[in-house]
């Protein structure tokens, strides 16, 4: 059987966690933050978990992480 191939692109954007949940970092953060609120560009800043739902899927992406 060959290996499996990790997505990149997911490589790049997923971390994983003690507890098996994935960090993924916020949208919306490149360009264009002029017409944005300080309030809403602060909390973009920080990193999120995956929600349960997709959990799934990226683990199919990330076979060996």
């Amino acid at each position: 059987m060959p290996k499996m191939k990790t997505n990149r692109g997911a490589a790049k954007r997923f971390r994983k966690l003690a507890s098996g949940k994935f960090k993924r970092g916020h949208a919306f953060t490149s360009h264009i933050l002029t017409k944005m609120s300080t309030k809403r560009k602060r909390n973009l800043r920080g990193t999120t978990t995956v929600k349960a739902a997709d959990t799934k899927t990226i683990r199919r992406m990330l076979p060996y992480v």
